[in-house]
């Protein structure tokens, strides 16, 4: 048994957490069965308090402000970034549209420890807010299809499971509260671009009642998405919406919107934006008169998903050679092996630095196979000049490491990884190995900066 430090950092439209966990990494297999490394505990040892995220204009995040907070957040957690493992840092919502949100992720390299993952995109935000709300789990306890509404400051992400507690979907729409923002007075300080065919102007002063035809729009449009209404969703479409299933779904809530669903006590400017008066609209609505749940974490949902259940482990049969850890932002392209002829061309549009091939379709199942597998490997793995990953489902990866190790120059790059599903052009992070070499920490995402 081991345990690692994870840390979890959430810039959001709203506001900026972090938590830090302690992951405990056993071997499950049974006695002289080949390793199987799992992560079987996720505890949370720290939790910050939601920070108003700072900005210095509308259109730009305050990269030494935000660096300052999460200092304190360690000083007083007690830990200090050089021993943090793995983890996610991940910037959400209308925050990844702010112009300097890349330099602010490279900015914050000295506060993310050894291995930290520095992403954004909105299926790894729906995934990770899905599972720090534990609708994967409330998904395989009750046995229903669940969908989370991950609803935030800028967007609402939608993850879909299964009674088994699997994931088959995820989308997003560009629903939150703090689209518009407003001062004490409810005059106009901010309108997003997503709401420019609204009639809003910065130095307007509104009414809830001005308000109630867009509060109300967006709520329609969360009814359509989950299957309990029928508003036209593609206004409000980030990148794509959920398929439901036939059967009836049930409704899990999260982030902070969540918090505010039926609240008839907040006075509507609360909190400066649209959240207090979109939470009373969903109370009213559909949503909340069918099956639904709150979510375990609502408004810290996306900081716990990132920091506790980003990470996954590949570690039955891996094998690695002449790498150095960790690597960040590798892109994976998926081939069967009958596509390995032509690989070399794919593998090239990727650049110079390292690369990995994601092995699908029908895999070796004798020692003969995997031999041809090698070969048929060879040729991709001598085009580049850095390291190849080679990422398989199956628990081969370590044969097939040893049959192409003996193939190839000594010395040359290689690492092969198992149980470990990549999506087509997606990123993979790897950090230091754990458990004395047996396994290595994964982070799969669909979007790198």
């Amino acid at each position: 048994m081991e345990q690692i430090l994870s840390v979890g950092i959430d810039l959001g439209t709203t506001t900026t957490q972090m938590i830090l966990s302690r992951l405990t990494i056993e071997n499950t297999a049974a006695a002289f069965s080949v390793p199987r490394m799992e992560i079987r505990n996720r505890e949370i040892l720290f939790r910050s308090e939601p920070h108003f995220t700072p900005l210095l204009a509308p259109d730009t995040l305050d990269a030494e402000a935000i660096a300052r907070l999460l200092r304190r957040d360690y000083e007083q957690a007690g830990i200090q970034p050089a021993q943090v493992q793995t983890g996610a840092v991940i910037i959400t919502g209308e925050t990844a549209r702010k112009e300097n949100a890349r330099q602010v992720l490279r900015a914050m390299k000295d506060l993310a420890g050894e291995f930290v993952v520095a992403t954004a995109g909105p299926a790894l935000e729906s995934v990770l807010a899905a599972r720090g709300a534990g609708a994967d789990r409330t998904a395989k306890g009750k046995g229903r299809w669940v969908l989370n509404l991950d609803m935030g400051g800028g967007t609402t992400n939608l993850a879909l499971f299964d009674p088994e507690g699997t994931l088959r979907d995820t989308g997003c729409l560009n629903i939150g509260g703090r689209l518009l923002k407003l001062d004490p007075a409810g005059t106009v300080t901010y309108v997003s671009p997503v709401l420019s065919q609204w009639p809003f102007r910065v130095g307007q002063t509104v009414t809830p009642e001005d308000l109630r035809p867009l509060v109300h729009t967006m709520v329609r449009a969360l009814e359509g998405v989950t299957g309990r209404g029928s508003e036209d969703l593609a206004p409000w479409i980030t990148d794509k919406t959920v398929t439901l299933p036939p059967e009836p779904v049930l409704l899990s809530f999260s982030g902070g919107v969540a918090d505010l669903i039926g609240d008839e006590t907040s006075h509507w400017l609360a909190y400066g934006d649209l959240g207090v008066l979109l939470g009373r609209a969903i109370g009213e609505s559909t949503l909340c008169r069918g099956d639904h749940v709150l979510g375990q974490e609502t408004l810290r949902a996306t900081v716990v998903g990132a920091g506790s259940y980003a990470t996954e482990l590949s570690g039955s049969t891996i094998d690695y050679h002449a790498v150095r850890f960790p690597m960040q932002d590798v892109p994976f392209l998926r081939m069967e092996e009958k596509d390995l002829s032509n690989g070399a061309e794919k593998l090239a549009m990727l650049g110079d630095g390292p690369v990995g091939i994601a092995l699908t379709g029908t895999l070796p199942r004798s020692f003969d196979e995997l031999e041809a597998l090698a070969d048929r490997l060879l040729p991709l793995l001598r085009s580049r000049t850095g390291p190849v990953i080679v990422a398989l489902e199956q628990d081969l990866a370590k044969a097939l490491g040893q049959a192409l190790r003996c193939r190839m120059e000594p010395g040359a790059p290689l690492v092969c990884l198992d149980g470990i599903h990549v999506p087509d052009h997606s990123y993979v992070d790897l950090a230091a190995p754990v458990a004395g070499g047996a396994a290595i920490p994964v982070v799969v995402k669909t979007l790198a900066f």
